[in-house]
């Protein structure tokens, strides 16, 4: 998938993408601190529905960054320049935990270009103090000590199953020191969400694995909540990787988008 990879320069980056399948435009973004490479498994099952769009975020993949400080919203920005360039006016978005933020932060300023949302492991809430504090501690160890900082500390998070552990140990090796500082950057100070899914007039979908450890199940059922024309599928025995670890299953799910 990463040799037929195109990019743009854009809001001072260089944004890689793939783009795949026909059908109706569904964007797919990643979380953290992952690329693109995070969808292959779920590609395969989706490509006769769907216009898909895959992004490395800036910093990640294949897509260069920046030092100065930037935002989840500046992130969002990107993407609406992505789709501009490919000539796609309105899309359905699915993010994957970080991806999810960026894709909250995309139907905040962009909601007259979605058609539908999912958020696949994520959440709408913004982090609380001691998080958000966490957050710039790693960026700092990252930052002095190499990436090798957040493989050995999130593998573990990301899945219990060995041979999607093997994989995410290695996409995480060879992301960018800037990629992971400025992410954790952005993350902290996201905005609060929550607000943009009951009002929406778009479609939301959540899928949330029972056994996620990185972002509970029960920051998805909130959602439900307080959303409850959303559908909300939670996969048994899933961890915070549910794209990899039940990719059919996830792959049907974000099939009810289609049309």
């Amino acid at each position: 998938m990463k040799a037929d990879m195109s990019d743009i320069a854009i809001n001072g980056i260089n944004l890689a993408y793939t783009r795949r399948g026909t059908g109706t435009p569904l964007l797919l973004i990643h979380g953290f601190p992952l690329d693109s490479s995070s969808w292959d498994e779920v590609i395969p099952f989706m490509e006769d529905q769907f216009d898909l769009v895959i992004p490395d975020l800036r910093g990640f993949g294949r897509s260069t960054t920046i030092k100065s400080p930037y935002t989840i919203s500046d992130m969002a920005d990107d993407l609406a320049g992505l789709l501009d360039h490919l000539g796609i006016e309105k899309t359905n978005l699915a993010g994957h935990s970080m991806g999810g933020y960026v894709a909250l932060a995309f139907a905040k300023k962009y909601s007259h270009r979605v058609d539908g949302l999912a958020l696949v492991s994520s959440q709408a809430a913004a982090d609380p103090a001691d998080r958000k504090e966490g957050r710039y501690k790693t960026a700092a160890e990252v930052a002095e000590k190499g990436v090798s900082v957040v493989v050995e500390s999130m593998t573990p998070k990301l899945s219990a199953n060995t041979r999607v552990q093997s994989i995410v140990r290695e996409v995480i090796s060879r992301q960018s020191v800037d990629g992971v500082v400025g992410a954790l950057k952005a993350m902290a100070e996201r905005e609060d969400t929550s607000s943009i899914l009951p009002s929406g007039t778009f479609r939301v979908v959540l899928i949330h694995g029972d056994a996620d450890v990185l972002i509970p199940a029960d920051r998805s059922r909130e959602i439900k909540a307080a959303s409850p024309s959303a559908t909300l599928v939670e996969l048994k025995n899933a961890g915070h990787m549910p794209m990899m670890e039940f990719f059919r299953e996830t792959a049907e799910i974000l099939g009810m988008m289609a049309g």
